[in-house]
């Protein structure tokens, strides 16, 4: 079993597809370990805010097996479909195990975990002590020491009964007015 990380990202009814990701995910990797919700103003593209988070789970798939069910999940949420707006949902491999380099035009790990704080965060709430595979700092580390100029706030989000996001994250940092 290796160890995954992915990003979940979505800009069109947010809150129905990121619980209908992590549903399908759970589904097709068993238990998941959720990060808190942000959202986030857009990063690169005009549209509206984004709602993201990181998950972690094990998975038994080879690499490009993960990728290529991952991407029917995404096409199940509307995301290659014609007359859609905006990104219904986005998952992202992050991390694989420890893999570093390019795997069939995957880049592990991904780079945006160092240039995007709406992964960074995350990711460094979720597994703090895990190290970058190529940096070799944990994320809390790097998050601490990042200086990524991005908004983004964390938001309430439930997912199977559960509230993703603790309220002492929620006080501490308000969403702007």
């Amino acid at each position: 079993m290796t160890p995954i990380f992915l990003g979940l990202g979505s800009n069109t009814e947010r809150e129905l597809h990121l619980a209908a990701g992590l549903d399908a995910l759970a589904e097709l990797l068993g238990d998941l370990r959720c990060s808190p919700v942000f959202e986030s103003r857009p990063v690169g593209i005009k549209s509206g805010n984004f709602y993201n988070l990181v998950v972690s789970a094990h998975s038994e798939l080879p690499l490009a097996e993960l990728d290529r069910r991952l991407k029917f999940i995404e096409a199940d949420n509307g995301r290659y479909a014609p007359e859609r707006k905006g990104l219904p949902l986005d998952i992202d491999v992050l991390l694989y195990g420890e893999r570093v380099g390019n795997f069939a035009g995957l880049v592990l790990p991904r780079a945006e975990i160092l240039k995007n704080a709406f992964v960074l965060w995350p990711l460094a709430l979720l597994a703090p002590a895990t190290p970058h595979p190529e940096a070799r700092r944990s994320f809390a580390e790097l998050w601490r020491e990042a200086q990524i100029d991005q908004q983004l706030w964390p938001v309430p989000f439930q997912w199977r009964g559960a509230e993703l996001t603790p309220a002492e994250l929620l006080q501490a940092y308000p969403a702007p007015v």
